[in-house]
């Protein structure tokens, strides 16, 4: 089963939980180069149907190689934060599960010039779509450093982000921020040598992080992502997330959190007086990790955590 170099994290349960139906509705939401989309392809029946949505050109051009020989799959040029007109597109009215693998694919990390990665120079680019939207170069020329202080704060959980925002913006206007290996010195720079060495992982990574959450306005979508796929869930239809970083994990508990208790009565209330029904119950609050064996055959599984919810049905 090829996988084009990306290989999917945590298969087997996010598959086990969105193929339940057999003969259901299916949404990948997020397709990637299709690891997961294949793998939900083998669990479905004959009747079963599969609709990937990936807002990625690339993405979407690998699907239709799928779709050419798969008649129970379907590849969509969207965002998923557009998923409920992308349904009525396709007169689909409710689904028995969305996936949501919320990672970067390993092609978008590995190719340098789509500008994700500070191990490969390239250029400030860091858009999923490329014709949507401003690059992160463009975005760069015009924030100030109280703006992109928060920003790296904010989305990095970056404890030096002021220091690291002042570097970027001086190295902006000195002309020192042409490609992706400048940013990243830049950003190691301006750390104190004790955040310099010794660290685990890269000391640009938060920063990276931040900047692609800004640039492609990550968590709003993903909040109306997930609102999207609640409301078009059948009865038992199940909504399955992998996140890689604490922001975006906390997006996912906290947003289906607010359908399994939607309550919001004065906690001094002995009962329920407001009348908001539960439609959500977690199959899996606590976030499944990857085994040992799967981090050390996939290295970047490592912060993956994935969360499982299920639609209430009328008798739940």
């Amino acid at each position: 089963m090829a996988d084009a170099g990306h290989i999917p994290v945590l298969a087997e349960p996010f598959v086990a939980a969105l193929a339940h139906r057999p003969a259901g509705t299916v949404v990948d939401a997020t397709f990637g180069r299709g690891g997961h989309s294949r793998r939900l392809l083998a669990a479905l029946a004959p009747a079963g149907r599969l609709v990937a949505l990936d807002c990625d050109p690339e993405a979407v051009e690998a699907g239709r190689a799928l779709q050419a020989t798969d008649p129970r799959f379907c590849i969509v040029h969207a965002d998923f934060a557009d998923l409920p007109q992308v349904l009525d597109r396709l007169g689909i009215d409710r689904v028995d599960g969305v996936g949501f693998d919320l990672g970067l694919s390993s092609p978008q990390l590995d190719r340098p010039e789509r500008g994700f990665s500070f191990e490969r120079d390239g250029p400030l680019e860091m858009r999923m779509n490329p014709g949507e939207g401003a690059s992160l170069a463009a975005r760069l020329g015009k924030v100030s450093r109280h703006e992109l202080a928060g920003i790296i704060r904010r989305y990095g959980e970056e404890r030096y982000a002021g220091r690291i925002a002042r570097r970027i913006i001086e190295a902006r206007d000195a002309g020192r921020l042409g490609s992706t290996r400048a940013l990243a010195r830049e950003v190691v720079a301006a750390l104190p040598a004790r955040a310099r060495h010794g660290a685990r992982r890269h000391p640009a990574t938060r920063t990276f992080q931040a900047l692609r959450i800004w640039v492609n306005d990550e968590y709003r979508r993903l909040e109306q992502g997930l609102e999207g796929a609640i409301a078009r869930l059948a009865p038992g239809g199940v909504v399955a997330a992998i996140a890689f970083h604490s922001g975006e994990d906390r997006i996912v508990r906290d947003r289906i959190e607010a359908h399994v208790h939607p309550c919001i009565c004065p906690p001094q209330l002995p009962r329920c007086v407001c009348g908001r029904q539960p439609d959500m119950r977690w199959r899996r609050k606590k976030p499944l990790r990857p085994s040992a064996e799967e981090v050390a055959a996939n290295p970047r599984a490592r912060s993956a955590r994935l969360r499982i919810a299920v639609r209430v049905d009328d008798g739940a």
